[in-house]
């Protein structure tokens, strides 16, 4: 009887292991989903970014890249974040969402590039409450003009680089650039000055006898 007590404590050992682990798995679970404004796409671009009205030039909103700068100040890592509007991307415990991007026509100045930004971050509101997810910033961030809308949050930091759109007349030079690229003297399509005939040797060498004869 008593050589089988060891097993029975190893088995209640085992038992404690067993549940601990499994609570801990639990709490993993529990993990609150990032909120669906954080990741749905689609039609929610428009009611991310409020009035977004589309330029009447260039790219369609759906189709614009933006480049997003993206800072950790724990450990003073930046890196690039690219998105399609309307897309996100997770990193860590933020997520950053593109509604939309813009920036100014060639013809417009000053120039200027901007994007609607949202971070989203899973932080606790105090020491004693569990984390949850919160929308930290919401609004248009500018690329020369940073100063006018600043996302302030004590660990992440966002700011815009590029929007990548074009406007029409931007995929093909203009024909006065084409004709201002090419050096002078290069063959074009309008016609160019004949240099003047040179005269042909036999017409010389008839003329000579002529000339002889006359200064005889």
């Amino acid at each position: 009887m008593f050589p089988a007590a060891p097993s029975a404590g190893r088995a209640l050992a085992l038992a404690g292991l067993l549940a601990l682990a499994g609570s801990i798995a639990g709490c993993g679970e529990k993990e609150a989903p990032p909120p669906p404004e954080a990741t749905q796409t689609g039609s929610a671009v428009a009611t991310a970014s409020g009035a977004v009205v589309e330029s009447e030039f260039g790219t369609p909103i759906k189709d614009r890249v933006a480049t997003i700068g993206f800072l950790n100040k724990r450990n003073n890592i930046t890196q690039d974040v690219v998105l399609k509007s309307g897309e996100s991307r997770r990193i860590g415990n933020a997520i950053v969402k593109l509604a939309t991007c813009e920036k100014t026509a060639p013809w417009e100045d000053p120039p200027e590039t901007g994007a609607f930004v949202q971070l989203f971050v899973q932080e606790r509101a105090s020491t004693d409450e569990p984390l949850a997810w919160r929308k930290v910033f919401s609004g248009w961030l500018f690329r020369n003009t940073p100063s006018l809308n600043v996302a302030e949050h004590p660990i992440y930091d966002v700011w815009v680089k590029d929007c990548a759109m074009t406007f029409p007349g931007e995929d093909a030079p203009k024909a006065d650039e084409r004709s201002a690229a090419k050096p002078a003297g290069s063959p074009s399509g309008a016609a160019s000055p004949s240099p003047a005939p040179k005269p042909s040797t036999s017409s010389s060498a008839s003329a000579s006898p002529a000339a002889v004869s006359a200064t005889e």
